[in-house]
This record gives structure tokens, C-alpha cells and sequence, in this order.
């Protein structure tokens, strides 16, 4: 046997070793996506590599940057600055836990299901349709955006759904706490109340009707605050739609880049192969269905 195949030969015992002994290391966790790419992010406190596996219990931060993540087969997403998610899995779905931040998103009509919680709040792309769109925390609020298909939002209320074009801003309202006759030693005397989402629209009503009653007596006061908070509102519509374009670069790119990863990693095996077979070698490397290593045209 030539000093070549020894190293090959090595080399390929050396791939299945490894293999073999990560199985024990990720046993516990079940995978729930890949990395495509990222800038000043990190999972567990380490710095996130492209192409690193997430997975369920892994927690990610982002700082000033952003990271692009694949989930199942299906789901693609953006998480932007200043954004803390966590990840959990199972066979049935995928759960991203939103702390803080923002998130574009892409999911197929028919992949594996992906929620985002934020409390106790769920964000759901509807089966049958590919949904494109954004989630985002603001100041205790939750900015739900469809671009494309629809994104059901379930909370303690009737579930909402948030058709393409549309943004829907929920904020969390907490009910009085019980009281019964029978005073402070009652069972129910002083105990908590519970809270619930509702879209800003209601409470923009509510704030309305004590602002126009303020407004009879100071009118000019009123319109002055009225002209600025249109000027603020326009601004703020500008900046989401500069954000929402940004995303939607971000995500077209994210997209570009798995791909070419993909065909990077499949020109690689198969060069494996055809080294080993040349060399009367058994490789290790397994290419996916529709691949035939043995015709370039196929990869």
C-alpha cells in the first residue's frame, strides 16, 4: 500500500471516529436548524459560527448585528440587533422563545410547523401558505407584520389573524384583581389579576375619548400634540419600512447563501468519493437523493 492511500484510508478513519464519538456529546439535544451566516452573535455565550447546529435548548443573543438561521427544512429566519431567543424542539414542531428584539421569517406551506412565543403570546404562519413576515417587541408591545401568506396570533383571547399587507401592535392589559363580600379575609380577597393581550387599536379608542374631552377645553394644546404626533407617526412608518427592507435583503441573501452552501458541501463529498473509489476505498460521505457523483452535471 502507497504513503497516499495510508493517508486517505486514515483520513476517512479519522471522519468516522469523529462521528461516532459526537453522538454520545449531542444525544441530549434534538437539532432544530443550522447557521447560515451571522455578525456579533453568539449561542451559550460563544461566538456563532456559520454553518454551527442549533439545538432545542440553545439560547442566542445578538448584539449590533444580526443572525441568519435555518430551521427544519422549511423555515428561514433573520434575528436582528439587540434580539435574545431561545430554541426548543420536537417532532412535531419548533418553538423560538422571543425575549427581546425582532425577527423576519420564511416558512414554506408545508414544512414543519415553527411558533415564536413572546410571554404568553404565539405567532403561528398558517399551514397551505408561504408566509413572509416580522415580529418584534417594542417598550412591552408586540409588532406583528404579514408580507406575504398569513401569521395567527393566539394569546388568552380569540386568536388574530394577520393577513399579507397587514400589521397588527398588541399590548398587554391586566385585569383588576377578584374581590368577594366577604372582606380582607376573604379567599379571594386581594389575589392577582390575570392579563391578556388586545391589538392597540382598543386602547387607542379608550385614550381617545379622554383626549377629546380634554380637547373641548384646551383646543389649541390638543392640536399642537395632534400635528406632532403625526409627524412622529410618519417617521416612525418610514423607519419600519426602511427595517422591513432591510430584512427582506437580509433574507433573499440569507437564502443565496444556503444554497451555495449546500452545493459547496455536496462538490465536496462527492470529490470524496471519487478519490476513494479511485483508490479502491470505501467513503464515508453519502449523497443526497438525485445526486449521482459521478456526473458533475448533477452538482
Amino acid at each position: 500500500m502507497s504513503s497516499k492511500q495510508r493517508m486517505v484510508r486514515l483520513s476517512l478513519c479519522l471522519v468516522v471516529l469523529g462521528l461516532v464519538a459526537a453522538v454520545p456529546v449531542f444525544a441530549g439535544s434534538a437539532p432544530v436548524g443550522s447557521v447560515a451566516g451571522s455578525m456579533n452573535a453568539t449561542v451559550g455565550g460563544q461566538e456563532l459560527l456559520p454553518n454551527s447546529i442549533l439545538f432545542s435548548g440553545d439560547n442566542l443573543q445578538v448584539k449590533d448585528g444580526l443572525a441568519v438561521v435555518a430551521l427544519g427544512s422549511a423555515s428561514r429566519m433573520v434575528f436582528g440587533r439587540d434580539t435574545v431567543a431561545s430554541f426548543l424542539g420536537n417532532s412535531n414542531e419548533i418553538t423560538v422563545v422571543l425575549g427581546q428584539g425582532s425577527v423576519s421569517m420564511y416558512h414554506d406551506a408545508n414544512g414543519m410547523p415553527v411558533r415564536m412565543k413572546i410571554g404568553d403570546l404565539s405567532v403561528v404562519p398558517v399551514s397551505g401558505f408561504k408566509t413572509l413576515g416580522e415580529v418584534a417587541t417594542l417598550n412591552g408591545a408586540v409588532v406583528v407584520t404579514a408580507k406575504e401568506g398569513t401569521l395567527r396570533v393566539e394569546g388568552n383571547g380569540p386568536a388574530i389573524d394577520v393577513t399579507k399587507g397587514k400589521t397588527v401592535t398588541l399590548v398587554q392589559r391586566t385585569k383588576a384583581p377578584q374581590q368577594t363580600g366577604g372582606g380582607g379575609n376573604a379567599p379571594n380577597a386581594g389575589r392577582m389579576g390575570s392579563s391578556w393581550w388586545e391589538p392597540l387599536d382598543a386602547g387607542l379608542a379608550a385614550v381617545g375619548i379622554i383626549i377629546g374631552a380634554v380637547g373641548i377645553s384646551r383646543a389649541d394644546t390638543a392640536s399642537d400634540n395632534a400635528s406632532s404626533a403625526t409627524i412622529a407617526a410618519g417617521n416612525a412608518a418610514s423607519a419600519a419600512a426602511a427595517a422591513a427592507s432591510a430584512a427582506a435583503a437580509a433574507l433573499s441573501a440569507a437564502s443565496t447563501a444556503i444554497s451555495e452552501a449546500n452545493a459547496a458541501a455536496i462538490a465536496a463529498g462527492c470529490a470524496l468519493n471519487l478519490e476513494a473509489n479511485s483508490m479502491g476505498l470505501t467513503s464515508p460521505y453519502i449523497p443526497p437523493a438525485g445526486v449521482n457523483c459521478g456526473n458533475s452535471a448533477t452538482w
